[in-house]
């Protein structure tokens, strides 16, 4: 297995705690002796991880980016649940899933991991095609979702989405011009949120595989939210929902 690379703070703590055992090296930047820093390192030798003193230069070499924080990991990969039926074989009460169609933006991929992870849900899935994988940069803007929340990318989404009907799992696609509101729909249960790239939306294929559709309110002059902003929307608004609802007795 080939190595990959982890840089920012968040991330590479986030395997520190989860998959010590991965990480290869962890290198730092000399020139930064502040508190968190100094955090950073003891939690590194703690670990037992091999510690590499580096320059700026050579982290952003590392890491292909000079938004390092001054903290770069070469990992080995940690054997992730390879399907979606793993995934959601493991949970424990009503799977909560998000859907990405079409999203290609790491910043927007990597945003909507650290809401999953903040959420509760278990699974995102995004087709094959037209979407962006998890990358350095996506790892970064999750601050260590990436480590915590599966991301599976499926060869055909229609088809999947039939998969998730059929245990039971209710497809909501959120939608600029469907008539009801997302907070006038049931999300306690098992649900699987939809939501396309942003501009073009989901796809008509996306669109008629969902059991429902709904919109997000707005009351402004803008017309639609970001696709990782919406979706911190509808992640929260299905905890909220679960947490309101009264356990079965």
């Amino acid at each position: 297995m080939s190595a990959k690379v982890l840089f920012g703070f968040h991330a590479v703590t986030v395997r520190l705690k989860t998959a010590p055992d991965s990480i290869i090296e962890i290198h730092v930047d000399t020139t930064r002796r502040d508190a968190r820093m100094r955090q950073f390192v003891e939690r590194v030798q703690a670990a037992g991880a091999r510690l590499v003193d580096s320059d700026d230069e050579r982290l952003a070499r590392l890491c292909g980016s000079a938004r390092h924080q001054g903290v770069v990991a070469r990992v080995n990969p940690v054997r992730a649940q390879n399907s979606m039926d793993e995934v959601l074989d493991d949970v424990t009460g009503a799977p909560l899933v998000l859907v990405l169609d079409g999203v290609t933006d790491p910043h927007n991929l990597g945003a909507c991991l650290r809401t999953c992870d903040g959420a509760g849900a278990h699974l995102v899935l995004a087709p094959k095609d037209h979407a962006v994988g998890v990358n350095a940069t996506v790892a970064k803007v999750a601050s260590g979702a990436a480590e915590t929340v599966p991301y599976i990318m499926v060869t055909n989404l229609a088809r999947t989405l039939g998969e998730l009907r059929q245990r039971d799992i209710r497809v909501v696609g959120l939608a600029d011009d469907a008539p009801d509101s997302l907070y006038d729909i049931d999300l306690s249960g098992p649900v699987a949120l939809v939501l396309g790239a942003e501009g073009s939306g989901m796809r008509q294929l996306t669109r008629k595989s969902c059991d429902a559709l709904v919109h997000i309110p707005m009351r402004g002059a803008v017309e639609s939210l970001n696709v990782s902003v919406a979706a911190a929307v509808c992640l929260y608004e299905a905890l909220r929902q679960r947490r309101s609802t009264p356990a079965p007795g």
